[in-house]
């Protein structure tokens, strides 16, 4: 019996009916070979939309479905699901994106619409040779890693155990808590960061399903959804974690100092054997190689002499862990822009200009001023502050995006400073941006303690060198776009709000673990609106400021619904991967080796006595590398066939007259 095609288009409500003809098209498909049913709808991905197709399937014996509407990544499944209701098998169904590729960028109506024949016309010759799939079900290892210990991944990880579940919560750093651990107050509120934090953090330290890796770093995942194994390296710390008790005599016992305090943000002496910081977790020390004398001399050992509990070990080295688990979250946080690369800002040649997080340590009373604003020789308190806005946000020389918290750590800032200082403040802004709940509140109360507002673009910061009449002064050279002047102010101290923009390994780790960067360097996610917490890959989610720039409240909502994706899956007990996977024919595979290599997924391996490859499906991600490698086409990509991807070809090229 020859095939019985359906042809279903989406007008997108007017998303693609305004871009091209709907009319012309459907009447062109009506004329394609095996098409008996074209049908149209304002919005096809709606219930009605699928019940039409769901009914033409069984009131026409339709075998093959081509649908002609936005990208698959959208509603692929979603048609999917309508036809296998139906009886159909789902593969059985084509998707034309003619809304990202045509409709909204072709500019032409006429052209646009000549467009999409061709593309419908490959997709009708292509379904044509679809072959039917099943999805493939694996079991689900009930145990997660959270990688990154800032409030993302210890959201993420207290709300995975608390439901039973065993974490492997891995930071790279000696101590968990991240960049949330530096601030003094939270906007809009002015909660204290510690107060929120501190609490969670000894939850962490205490759970019966969280094991906790600090000082280690993830080297290598392999496997798939619901098994992965992965390797840690947990470097040492030249401190037996059993026996030292936290007291911190070490630390205080230790004559090395070095000013390069990466929690004071350098505005701090940091020890060769030292805590990282008060609150930290766990509360063990940390001896540095690099500064040790004891490691560059063979000198000292102080610290092991006066460790009452005996827990110095210079002898120990780093180990490797390898754990098994059913999901990963990747919850690794940001960094922040170096002002150094805006050189008119002055940063780095002028004491007093200062970054968002230097001026975070002031504030908070554990820091290195103990809470006072104090310009860089500590002597004196400043009398007027400039606080500059976007400092490599929302410029096209650094980062096109909004970091999204800037103006609101500008507006506590302005509030601490006044509020502890007394000093005159100047606010200077591109737009101010308060888009959380109470948030415009917060900025229409700084309005009232007058603090100074100035709409502008900051040129340069310069010193009295350039202008002597202002001895010891900083001099902010801006303009002023609501009054449409240029103004020069002078002021004692400078703070940057610094953008907030992805880790320097975010792609080396995305390598790792097989998962993709958006073009900023954040770990993209499926679908930023239907599913921004999942990766392309799955079985691996993604938490927080390493998806892109967020505030806490939203990074904590984001790891929540982490940890309940993954959650429902463990309690699923299984999951369904995609069987767009490779294939390998027996008798063509001449056992050449070429392609164990070149798969990222390790899915391949040799069986030594045949002398041939094997594929393991459900490792394979169908990435297509030992398809495209194999010299003698022994291995197919299952629903990327060599005559699937021909008949599309000669499809597109419908009309060999016709320029496309």
């Amino acid at each position: 019996m020859s095939e019985r095609i359906g042809v279903y288009l989406c007008h997108c409500g007017t998303n693609i009916a305004e871009g091209l003809d709907i009319k012309a098209l459907a009447s062109f498909a009506s004329t394609l070979g095996n098409v008996v049913v074209v049908r149209d709808d304002r919005f096809m991905c709606s219930g009605d939309g699928q019940g039409l197709i769901e009914r033409d399937i069984k009131e026409n014996s339709l075998s093959r479905i081509v649908i002609v509407a936005c990208s698959p990544h959208l509603h692929e499944p979603t048609f999917r699901k309508a036809c296998a209701r139906a009886g159909l098998n789902p593969y059985f169904c084509e998707i034309v994106n003619v809304r990202e590729h045509d409709a909204w960028t072709a500019g032409d109506t006429a052209a646009a619409t000549e467009k999409a024949k061709a593309l419908v016309s490959a997709a009708v010759h292509r379904v044509l040779h679809h072959k039917p799939l099943s999805k493939i079900s694996v079991p689900v290892n009930p145990d997660t890693l959270v990688i990154g210990g800032g409030i993302a991944g210890i959201t993420a990880a207290l709300e995975i155990a608390d439901a039973g579940r065993q974490v492997y919560l891995v930071e790279r750093a000696p101590s968990i808590g991240g960049r949330m651990a530096q601030l003094d107050k939270t906007f809009p509120t002015l909660d204290c960061a510690d107060c929120m934090l501190d609490p969670r953090m000894a939850a962490v330290r205490r759970h019966p399903h969280i094991t906790l890796l600090t000082y280690s770093e993830v080297e290598e995942a392999k496997g798939r959804a619901g098994s992965f194994t992965i390797k840690v390296r947990k470097k040492a710390r030249f401190i037996d974690e059993d026996r030292c008790i936290g007291c911190g005599i070490c630390q205080q016992k230790c004559p090395q100092e070095v000013h390069d305090n990466d929690f004071e943000a350098g505005l701090g002496l940091r020890k060769a054997c030292a805590i990282p910081f008060a609150g930290a977790v766990p509360r063990y020390p940390v001896i540095d190689r690099n500064i040790c004398s004891f490691f560059e001399l063979g000198q000292c050992r102080i610290c092991e002499k006066e460790c009452p509990a005996q827990a110095v070990r210079f002898d120990q080295s780093d180990t490797t862990l390898t754990l098994t688990v059913g999901n990963i979250v990747i919850a690794t946080g940001f960094d922040l822009f170096d002002p150094l690369r805006i050189p008119q800002y002055g940063y780095g040649r002028y004491p007093n200009v200062f970054t968002g997080i230097e001026l975070e340590r002031m504030l908070s009373a554990a820091g290195p001023t103990g809470g006072k604003v104090m310009l860089r020789d500590r002597v004196a308190e400043p009398e007027s502050v400039a606080i500059i806005h976007c400092v490599g946000s929302r410029d096209k020389n650094y980062h096109d995006y909004c970091s999204k918290v800037c103006c609101m750590y500008s507006l506590k800032f302005a509030h601490l400073i006044k509020e502890k200082t007394g000093a005159s403040v100047y606010n200077f802004y591109i737009d101010m941006r308060a888009g959380g709940k109470t948030y415009e509140e917060f900025y229409q109360k700084l309005l009232g303690e007058k603090i100074h507002f100035v709409r502008g673009r900051v040129a340069t910061v310069m010193d009295s060198a350039y202008y002597p009449e202002e001895e010891g002064k900083l001099v902010i050279q801006a303009e002023d776009t609501l009054l449409g002047i240029q103004r020069r102010i002078p002021v004692d101290m400078v703070v940057l709000s610094t953008a907030m923009e992805a880790r320097a390994d975010a792609r080396s780790v995305a390598r790792l673990l097989g998962v993709e960067c958006d073009s900023e360097g954040f770990f993209a996610e499926k679908h930023p609106k239907l599913d921004p917490v999942v990766t392309l890959r799955e079985g691996i989610f993604v938490a927080g400021a390493c998806q892109g720039p967020k505030d806490i409240t939203e990074t904590i909502a984001q790891a929540g619904a982490a940890a309940a994706k993954i959650l429902s899956l463990i309690n699923k007990g299984t999951i369904e991967l995609e069987p767009i996977r490779a294939s390998i024919d027996k008798e063509r595979c001449s056992g050449c080796r070429m392609c164990l290599d070149l798969c990222p997924y390790s899915a391949l391996s040799m069986n030594e006595k045949s002398n041939q490859a094997d594929i393991d499906a459900a490792l394979c991600q169908g990435c297509g590398a030992c398809v495209a490698a194999c010299p003698a086409r022994a291995i197919t990509s299952d629903h990327f066939t060599d005559e699937q991807m021909m008949a599309e070809i000669e499809g597109i090229l419908y009309d060999r007259d016709r320029k496309i």
